[in-house]
């Protein structure tokens, strides 16, 4: 769609379902021009594989900012979700709770769900935790909020939502575009209804985000078309479309979430680079596993 809006012809590769594996054993041969990926983790790992080249452009560096961009210039941001709370509208009061470290306060135990911990959304967050906290801090946060489970982490993040509203738990931790999607959906209205987005923040300030990003690949045949159609997407009226798509924040700065999003709030981003976050998600893995969070 985008290519058909600009007139720009370029061949595009989402990076899911194998893509990467497709991409590496394409090498030089490969006719993707860019990447398009879900996921700080899908675009570390394009450029960990090497499919990925470094691209430099001032309008780019103008309307993404630095937490969303590779600082090797490998990767841009597009748009943002933000790993926030799905609050109970019913039994949880505003204000009860309003960082990540709250969700280890013995108050809330046997009232939270979450999905696995080793899943990439929560792999995101517990490494953004050791960023803020070292490691023990981090180790003793997830073992703090696994004492408070309501249950064993399973499902995606909308089956959280879903025990909310069956009265399972009482808060759980989503991605901020669930909630578009749910109530795009007539059967999960009433899950979306039954709770409200809390943005919590780490106890030194931000919130966790994760991205939608594009990357010029390395074997890219058409070089300037990929540029020019990476700059087309990072510039406000191409963020507008995508957002509004994906339910989620444009990165430019200036340029407003659809008015689904924005009813939902605004929030302040963790300045800590996903490039710096990602780097720790083999340590954060670890220290799931050592506090067995899914047993």
């Amino acid at each position: 769609a985008f290519t058909a809006h600009t007139g720009i012809d370029v061949n595009v590769a989402f990076l899911e379902n194998g893509m990467l594996e497709r991409l590496l054993a394409e090498g030089v041969r490969s006719p993707a021009d860019v990447i398009l990926t879900v996921d700080i983790s899908r675009l570390a790992a394009a450029v960990a594989a090497g499919v990925t080249r470094p691209v430099l452009s001032e309008t780019m560096l103008a309307n993404v900012p630095a937490q969303f961009r590779d600082p090797d210039a490998h990767w841009w941001g597009l748009t943002s979700r933000a790993r926030v709370i799905y609050a109970s509208r019913d039994r949880v009061g505003d204000g009860e709770v309003t960082t990540y470290e709250d969700l280890t306060n013995p108050k809330w135990a046997g009232r939270i769900c979450t999905r696995s911990g080793t899943h990439s959304y929560n792999l995101g967050l517990s490494s953004a935790m050791i960023a803020h906290l070292g490691e023990p801090g981090a180790k003793d946060w997830l073992a703090g909020l696994k004492a408070n489970l309501a249950r064993k982490p399973q499902g995606n993040d909308r089956a959280q939502i879903k025990a909310i509203w069956a009265g399972e738990c009482d808060i759980a931790l989503g991605n901020t575009y669930y909630m578009g999607e749910m109530l795009a959906d007539p059967e999960q209205t009433q899950w979306a209804n039954s709770v409200r987005i809390v943005f919590p923040e780490f106890g030194d300030g931000g919130t966790h985000v994760n991205v939608s990003g594009v990357a010029m690949t390395r074997a890219a045949p058409h070089p300037a078309e990929a540029l020019k159609f990476m700059e087309f997407l990072t510039t406000p009226e191409a963020q507008k479309i995508y957002a509004e798509a994906n339910y989620e924040y444009p990165v430019a700065p200036g340029t407003a979430p659809s008015d689904v999003v924005a009813s939902w709030g605004s929030f302040t981003p963790d300045p800590t680079n996903l490039m710096d976050i990602a780097k720790l998600r083999a340590t954060a893995l670890r220290l799931t596993e050592e506090v067995d969070f899914d047993g």
